[in-house]
């Protein structure tokens, strides 16, 4: 498998207001590929259109997985498919443990494999001192009284046991201070090896960690302008102004 994802001239509807105006991208294993732009941009609205929610009807256009068309898959199928989506505001769940959860997903993810529990333990001992996250914490209930820095950590060792095909990353950046920061970006760039990566981020400070294969400018639901990682520079220069003419 190649690992693959092609959006192919994407329209999205929220509501019936139309958000995502023809959209065509592709991410590749082994690649970062990062989507910048203002608030309100669509950004959002693009990744959860991606990873199936509801809400995001597609009106236009094809998403391809390895020449699959899973433009019409729930997110659950679009889950085991390979599919992985880091939410800007994870949820907090009463009741679940951290390390439960992750395992129930493992086994969701590979039905025809389930890891056994020592074998879990062990991995989730390995990723969470990868990412500097004490052992306690997966015994505490999911998120439920998480810093934004240790949501987003909790985020991050999801992607980095899951192992999916393709990762879209809603603004993990968002609320991190410079530790956090860091500490993210090194288990993206651990896992850039094993799948596609699609980071989205409002700014150039991430990619000061992370180096994108490409960049592409989002405003008003298009990509209206694309380059190497000196557009990110470009961008913390001058603004999005220059390319949205405001």
């Amino acid at each position: 498998m190649n690992d693959t994802l092609k959006v192919e001239d994407l329209y999205v509807e929220v509501e019936g207001k139309e958000i995502i105006k023809g959209v065509t991208l592709e991410i590749k294993k082994g690649e970062v590929i990062a989507l910048m732009g203002p608030n309100g941009s669509g950004k959002s609205t693009l990744s959860f259109a991606l990873m199936g929610h509801p809400k995001y009807k597609i009106t236009k256009g094809r998403i391809l997985l390895d020449g699959e068309d899973i433009t019409n898959c729930s997110a659950d199928e679009r889950a085991r498919k390979g599919l992985f989506l880091s939410f800007q505001y994870p949820a907090e769940i009463s009741g679940i443990t951290f390390a439960n959860f992750l395992r129930s997903a493992m086994n969701a993810r590979n039905p025809d494999k389930k890891i056994a529990v020592f074998d879990f333990l062990k991995l989730l001992k390995e990723k969470m001192k990868q990412l500097s996250m004490p052992e306690k914490f997966a015994e505490r209930y999911l998120n439920e009284g998480f810093s934004g820095g240790e949501k987003k950590r909790a985020e991050i060792l999801q992607l980095l046991l899951l192992q999916p095909r393709i990762a879209l990353l809603d603004e993990t950046d968002s609320g991190l201070d410079i530790d956090s920061l860091k500490i993210v970006a090194d288990g993206v760039n651990s896992a850039k090896k094993d799948m596609g990566i699609l980071v989205i981020t409002h700014y150039q400070r991430l990619l000061n960690y992370i180096t994108p294969d490409k960049i592409h400018v989002f405003y008003q639901g298009k990509i209206i302008a694309s380059g190497d990682k000196e557009l990110a520079v470009e961008l913390e220069k001058h603004g999005y102004k220059k390319f949205t003419g405001e």
